[in-house]
């Protein structure tokens, strides 16, 4: 297959396109990313002779059209992801999420693209007490990122019901592990112990999360791009749940850290309290996670000890002024 991978060079989407030239070195693999702050052209390095590369954003409908012609199937990851930054400004959210992905669809329509997936979340469920979502829970955002990332999925549905387009969408659970932008809990965390700062914990740390490894999401996104029908939802959860707090300990006692770096901040406004995502319709199609959390963990803060040239430019950058603005204290040095 020739695919489109739309934000390839984020962290999911890097892993994604690692993983097909893996599996199958004869595919052809076109990229479109804006390069905003998150996805940088470092996330794929090694592959620059194996893939086409276009800078460009998913709303724009020329640089669309450029990147996907001639492609068999779209993956699209493009996506505006921290949930903070969601409810400083949703402007950003919405445009790519939904305008964004409404080109996205007209384009693989009028193109004649054989095959669209849409990359998805499990925040566009909510929270659970209790229990497992399946795919066929209502949708119940709490947040704008969540809720644009639900508008999407529901426009990727409206052109497969209305229009006869061949798309499905995967959603995955919090997924961890190298190359992922260091705003989000595991990376901020690892970074942070690395240095000697305090870990921000939003609340009481308790809330709930479904863990799943990056290259295990990888591997069911490619996995429902060939075997999933038309029309349908593939939800991907990880093997395992733990409390945030119980994350946070598990990261500083692999970095060789004392729990005196804890520090309890105000809560996230909106906190989704748990999170829980069923994989039994994806298992069907053949996948299954293979790494669990614990093996994930070592091997993530592993590669972020190895891999300073990767994450030190974020650090020196605009991340210390967010950070500094989010967390109401500066980086060390």
């Amino acid at each position: 297959m020739k695919l489109l991978v739309t934000g390839a060079a984020g962290f999911i989407g890097s892993t994604f396109v690692r993983t097909v030239l893996d599996d199958r070195p004869g595919d052809e693999i076109v990229v479109l990313d804006k390069l905003t702050y998150a996805g940088r052209r470092e996330n794929l390095a090694g592959l620059e002779d194996r893939i086409e590369f276009h800078v460009g954003a998913i709303e724009d409908r020329a640089a669309v059209r450029d990147a996907m012609a001639g492609c068999d199937a779209v993956v699209n990851f493009a996506a505006e992801s921290h949930v903070d930054r969601s409810i400083a400004g949703e402007e950003g959210f919405a445009v790519t999420h939904v305008i964004g992905t409404t080109i996205l669809l007209e384009a693989a329509r009028e193109l004649g693209v054989d095959r669209y997936l849409q990359v998805s979340t499990d925040e566009v469920y909510g929270s659970i007490e209790d229990g497992t979502f399946t795919e066929a829970s209502p949708l119940d955002p709490s947040s704008p990122y969540s809720a644009t990332k639900a508008a999407g999925d529901l426009l990727v549905s409206a052109h497969a019901h209305t229009y006869g387009l061949d798309a499905v969408i995967c959603r995955g659970s919090n997924t961890y592990g190298p190359r992922q932008y260091p705003e989000k809990l595991i990376p901020l965390c690892v970074l942070n112990a690395l240095a000697d700062d305090p870990l921000p914990v939003y609340g009481d740390g308790r809330q709930v999360r479904n863990w799943l490894w990056v290259e295990d999401f990888a591997r069911a996104i490619d996995v429902v791009l060939r075997e999933g029908a038309r029309g349908e939802v593939y939800n991907v959860g990880g093997p395992d749940e733990l409390e945030n707090i119980d994350v946070v300990r598990g990261i500083l006692a692999a970095c060789g850290r004392d729990e005196s770096l804890i520090e309890y901040v105000r809560d996230r406004p909106g906190h989704d309290r748990r999170y829980s995502l069923s994989a039994d319709k994806t298992r069907a199609l053949g996948w299954e996670a293979r790494v669990r959390f614990e093996e994930g963990l070592e091997r993530t803060v592993a590669w972020y000890r190895q891999n300073e040239w990767w994450w030190e430019p974020i650090r020196s950058g605009e991340y210390r002024e967010y950070y500094e603005r989010q967390y109401g204290r500066a980086l060390a040095g």
